[in-house]
């Protein structure tokens, strides 16, 4: 049976990293994994963000965090998140960035979390360069949610995310087009789109590489 731990995990995930030669160039040089929802000619220019994916240590079963977005929103009102946003001019990495975002939106302390490495940028049909930025927190944490931008957060088991018998591949109309994009359902939450796709690219990373 596989180990889900938070320290188990991590170590798989470096070891995938190590051996993925793109891992090794500066993140602005990688190869980026595109939206299944994307199509080429439809986005001019790209702006960067970054998302933490945050593996809290739970034992033997890790747990992922994330939040669901208020319905106010200018974008992906309502929809599944991961902590993140817009990298500013003032953050000096996508880690930066990505602690920062977590810290504002959820109240998550930089001294809990502990990053140690990014996936390939994942860019999303919205014209988004997103850098993942890999981490495991400690618990003890309190977190509380930024009502302009947070309805609810909470914690998936990481073995449920990284089993591919609970990724479902769905298509629909947007923008005219035909778009592929990945599912999670789990309990009352519907993880789909971009956070899908950025799993989807974990679990191939740790489990395909």
């Amino acid at each position: 049976m596989t180990d889900f731990s938070a320290l188990e995990f991590r170590q798989r995930v470096v070891e995938a990293l190590a051996r993925d030669a793109e891992s090794h160039r500066s993140p602005v040089e990688q190869t980026p994994i595109k939206d299944l929802a994307w199509h080429e000619g439809e986005v001019v220019a790209l702006r960067d963000a970054a998302v933490l994916i945050p593996i809290v240590d739970r034992g033997q079963e890790a747990t992922v965090i994330l939040t669901q977005r208020t319905s106010h929103l200018p974008s992906h009102a309502g929809q599944i998140a991961f902590p993140g946003g817009k990298v500013d001019d003032g953050d000096d990495s996508p880690q930066g960035a990505a602690l920062r975002e977590a810290d504002e939106e959820i109240g998550l302390a930089s001294r809990y979390v502990d990053t140690f490495g990014l996936l390939r940028p994942y860019i999303s049909s919205t014209g988004y360069r997103i850098f993942p930025v890999l981490s495991t927190v400690q618990s003890g944490f309190d977190l509380v949610p930024n009502p302009c931008e947070v309805d609810e957060i909470f914690e998936v088991p990481l073995r449920f995310l990284m089993d591919p018998a609970n990724h479902q591949r769905k298509s629909g109309e947007w923008r005219g087009k035909t778009r592929h994009y990945f599912a999670m359902p789990y309990k009352d939450h519907y993880i789909w789109g971009v956070t899908a796709g950025i799993l989807r690219n974990l679990y191939e990373t740790v489990y395909h590489s």
